[in-house]
């Protein structure tokens, strides 16, 4: 999946959560560069408290003090009390609880230093997102039992809408990251951004594509890093489509709910 750019226009790429994120800005002003920095810095803050594959993540602290409340950041609350509204809303199709069965099957190595990150917590069969308990008043998170967290279909998200909204001053610009987008206001003909979303099977071909603007558009396929979703209720790969596309108003709702569709099939 991406979105068209025009190499005349302020573009940025850095490395971020595993992946390459690019902003494209329409038109050039003195406030760009620092909204950029601003943006790109809610991706490396939100990946050192969200990620599993860093021991000294915040998430991986929590992962540690199961059975204790511990108080969190608003950034980790928000990414896990979303998550558990989505596993909730999607009968267990979407679960943040699915890391240590993550690790199992291989998904566990930092991608810049390569280093395998392993967590203490056991994968017991029956560990589901109700083990996962929040004070909204206390702002604190209790794990019931050790288990580990794996927000990775949120926490881009978040980032995204997050980078986005530094961005909403300059109206027009485009945000991937990694296949997760955000098109705000109009490209630079004064037209709705147009996104290809690729054919799963087809190297080089687009199954559709989309005008939109103001949204996020999110495709969770088989075809990326291997199988790397994994079907939460019975820790399983999930094999009844090769990929599921969501357009919604913001990216961290579009890239959760396209990982429950993915996994839940066309029925």
């Amino acid at each position: 999946m991406s979105g068209e750019e025009d190499d005349e226009v302020p573009v940025r790429s850095e490395v971020a959560m595993g992946t390459v994120v690019t902003i494209n800005v329409v038109r050039e002003g003195a406030d760009v560069d620092t909204a950029m920095d601003r943006a790109f810095g809610w991706f490396h803050e939100i990946e050192e408290r969200c990620t599993r594959f860093k021991p000294q993540s915040e998430l991986m602290r929590l992962t540690a003090k199961a059975g204790v409340p511990v108080p969190a950041s608003s950034i980790l609350f928000e990414a896990v009390r979303f998550a558990l509204l989505v596993a909730e809303e999607s009968g267990g199709a979407f679960d943040p609880t699915i890391g240590h069965h993550m690790e199992a099957h291989g998904f566990n190595r930092e991608h810049r230093s390569g280093e395998i990150v392993r967590s203490a917590a056991a994968a017991d069969d029956d560990i589901s997102y109700r083990d996962v308990e929040l004070d909204m008043e206390q702002r604190t998170i209790t794990l019931r039992r050790p288990l580990t967290l794996d927000l990775g279909a949120v926490a881009k998200g978040l980032a995204v809408d997050t980078a986005a909204r530094e961005l909403q001053p300059l109206r027009d610009f485009s945000i991937d990251a990694g296949g997760d987008l955000y098109l705000g206001g109009t490209n630079a003909k004064g037209e709705p951004w147009l996104v290809g979303i690729r054919h799963p099977r087809r190297d080089g071909e687009l199954i559709d594509c989309l005008r939109v603007s103001n949204q996020a558009v999110c495709t969770s396929g088989d075809y990326e890093r291997g199988q790397h979703i994994l079907d939460p209720r019975n820790a399983g790969t999930s094999g009844t489509v090769a990929s599921a596309t969501v357009v919604a108003p913001g990216a961290m709702l579009a890239d959760a709910l396209a990982t429950a569709a993915f996994v839940l099939g066309p029925e």
